[in-house]
């Protein structure tokens, strides 16, 4: 599964996928240990935001909120997330990244703890709303993280490796959540998997230093860190990428397509249960299925692309050819609540979640194809903040579609169409997809 901030790994892919030589050689493998920590929190991170969809239905028969307020409640976390995506860069960078990571996964432990307090809409509100804040720091510090551990030639690797906690952290939250519900209650489920970050922390704060301050770091391996020259490319501010359309054709293709991915989220468990009967011991097994194909779809949509540069077609091209075919992918699901099989339904879903992660590998690239390098974390920032502001807007959407029409399939039908409005978007804006000339 593609986050909302780390970009893919290109190109095709070995299965199972073999470790740099490096890791294998006497140089030393510290760095990896630090790769996986960053693997780990990503997997806790999605685990901890997918807690609330998975728990909705039971929730909304014990607390009582109708669908306005629990689209409030989503909203709240998508309004923290998108400010702490403006800010939390920049925290980072001044806290350093030991303190900065161990504080956001700090906080968002807590705030997914604090959930087992909520006697309310409001009170789930609240601490949704902490919780984005929190959360938000987790791709911002991996992505520091792995350029201060690793030389260029193996940080794609390593984001991939981190990168893939998203989809482990998807799929073990049905897993384990509806049992822990069943069996010691749904506070219970908020509190154990908030705990998992404490121990984190501890490991994370024992092992991290910078590598030139790290005593267990050997000569060798410090070297091979450093191995790249230093990096004179400083951070591009982002009003100095307004004026550009390539920035706002990236921003609106994540603005439009983003709030999918959450809507899906936050709100497929309720459809299942809704439309389909599915108590919550019942949603394990459809959901770990259409996120395994989701990830499927996302190293689909890198390889595809890669495929047709090594064949001859240009990259702009190789790039709109994929993201075409993952827009047409997703248009099936405006069907999805007029299917009466469960599984013909979860067909459905898992095409347009594929779909989506194949946009999603490729929208990325995009900042990469068409920015210098110092301007791509800057692109990718305000892609995330457009996409969290999406999701903010389509959350509210949502609870006053279910909440007046007790029907999915409006929603079902923004969501077929919102890829190929995004694409033709790109195609006017930016239609030979050339790189920025100069940036004023």
């Amino acid at each position: 599964m593609i986050s909302e901030h780390a970009p893919a790994a290109p190109g095709p892919q070995q299965f199972p996928p073999q470790l740099p030589k490096e890791f294998q050689s006497p140089l030393g493998r510290y760095r990896w240990g630090i790769c996986a920590l960053l693997f780990f929190a990503t997997t806790i991170n999605y685990m901890d935001r997918q807690v609330l969809g998975l728990l909705a239905p039971v929730l909304q028969r014990q607390i009582g909120w109708n669908e306005i307020q629990y689209s409030n409640i989503v909203a709240a976390f998508q309004a923290a997330y998108a400010i702490g995506l403006l800010v939390v860069g920049g925290l980072i960078d001044k806290l350093g990244t030991r303190v900065g990571y161990a504080l956001a996964i700090g906080v968002w432990s807590l705030a997914s703890m604090a959930h087992s307090l909520a006697r309310s809409a409001f009170g789930f509100g609240v601490a949704r709303f902490a919780l984005g804040l929190g959360e938000s720091g987790n791709f911002p510090a991996a992505v520091k993280t792995v350029a201060e551990w690793f030389p260029r030639k193996e940080r794609a690797y390593a984001t991939g490796l981190f990168n893939s906690g998203s989809s482990i952290g998807a799929i073990a939250a049905p897993l384990f959540v509806p049992w822990i519900t069943i069996h010691y209650g749904w506070r219970l489920a908020f509190i154990l998997t908030g705990i998992c970050g404490i121990p984190w922390i501890i490991l994370w704060l024992r092992m991290y230093r910078r590598p030139r301050e790290h005593g267990r770091l050997s000569t060798a391996e410090l070297a091979h860190i450093e191995t790249d020259p230093p990096d004179q490319q400083a951070r591009i501010p982002w009003l100095r990428l307004l004026p550009h359309r390539q920035t706002w054709a990236i921003v609106l293709a994540k603005f439009l397509t983003d709030p999918i991915w959450w809507f899906f989220l936050y709100w497929l468990p309720k459809f299942l249960n809704t439309e389909h009967g599915l108590t919550i011991d019942k949603l394990g097994l459809p959901l770990v299925v259409i996120y395994l194909l989701s990830d499927g779809g996302s190293i689909f949509g890198g390889w595809f692309s890669s495929y047709l540069i090594q064949r001859g077609v240009s990259v702009p091209n190789s790039r709109k050819a994929a993201l075409l075919l993952a827009a047409v992918a997703v248009t099936p699901i405006v069907f999805a609540s007029r299917v009466e099989s469960l599984w013909g339904a979860v067909a459905l879903i898992c095409l347009a979640t594929a779909g989506h992660q194949a946009w999603s590998a490729n929208v990325y690239t995009l900042a990469s194809d068409m920015f210098p390098r110092g301007a791509v974390a800057s692109i990718i920032g305000m892609a995330g903040f457009g996409g969290a502001i999406g999701g903010l807007l389509i959350a509210k959407l949502a609870g006053y579609v279910l909440q007046y029409t007790h029907s999915y399939f409006p929603l079902f039908i923004l969501a077929g169409s919102a890829y190929l409005v995004a694409f033709l978007l790109l195609q006017v804006l930016v239609p030979r997809m050339e790189p920025v000339a100069k940036l004023v």
